[in-house]
């Protein structure tokens, strides 16, 4: 996974997503929602719902939101249904890039991403011309402020648990699993440590260098996706400058 920091990524866009709070709240509220309409209210009992509240709680998103997207789903007599569909397509570069949206309105949502994909440089491909190029992967982080654990050790521990993958900076413990066992490796280390971060990803297989102004190009691309409120996650091939 060499090339590819995803904490690298979640901090250098930390500002960005900050300026923009309540239309991720949002988007995480409808993913709230949809999973505890699907299997149940109880985080314990559903894992998919676990999963989101802990995006939520990543995201600093209050309780009360939280609280108030799983009440809605199991006490409202309205039925809002969304269908969970994946774009694929490329960026300046030659990047490949996945867009995962959400949507109660599907023409809606597929008019929104190729026009954001033509209009930044990029080219929106069938189904499958870019899905081959990523893996789907577990990852957890682990920041390193305030730990006494050396890298050896925690390189222990993280295949110990099931882990797969372990990379290291000097601020953050990435952790990478299979899919499958992304819950049981993250309730072991939980046990221990406190995680900045736990999500099921897409991880890609190889990385695409660009130039700065390709990077822009790329970077107002990603901006006018996440902009869409349909759109819950853009994963895309760049290699971290």
């Amino acid at each position: 996974m060499s090339g590819h920091s995803k904490w690298h990524n979640i901090q250098g866009r930390k500002n960005a997503q900050d300026a923009k709070r309540g239309k991720i709240f949002q988007k995480i509220s409808r993913e709230i929602y949809m999973a505890a309409k699907a299997v149940g209210p109880d985080p314990a009992m559903n894992p998919a719902l676990r999963l989101v509240v802990d995006k939520a709680k990543a995201a600093n998103m209050p309780n009360d939101n939280v609280d108030r997207a799983i009440k809605k789903a199991t006490t409202t007599a309205d039925e809002v249904n969304y269908d969970e569909v994946t774009y694929e397509g490329y960026g300046p570069g030659g990047v490949a890039i996945l867009v995962h949206a959400l949507t109660d309105n599907r023409n809606r949502t597929a008019t929104n991403v190729r026009v954001a994909f033509t209009r930044n440089g990029g080219s929106l491909g069938e189904t499958g011309s870019v899905g081959y190029l990523f893996d789907r992967k577990g990852y957890l982080a682990i920041e390193r402020a305030g730990l006494t654990i050396d890298e050896d050790a925690m390189l222990e521990k993280v295949l110990e648990v099931g882990g797969e993958d372990l990379q290291i900076s000097p601020e953050v413990f990435e952790i990478y699993t299979a899919p499958e066992d992304f819950a049981s490796v993250r309730d072991q280390l939980e046990e221990t440590f406190t995680l900045a971060q736990a999500e099921l990803t897409m991880i890609p297989k190889t990385t695409v260098v660009l130039s700065e102004e390709q990077r822009q190009k790329l970077e107002n691309l990603i901006e006018k996706l996440e902009d869409d409120d349909d759109v819950s996650e853009v994963f895309t091939s760049v290699e971290d400058e």
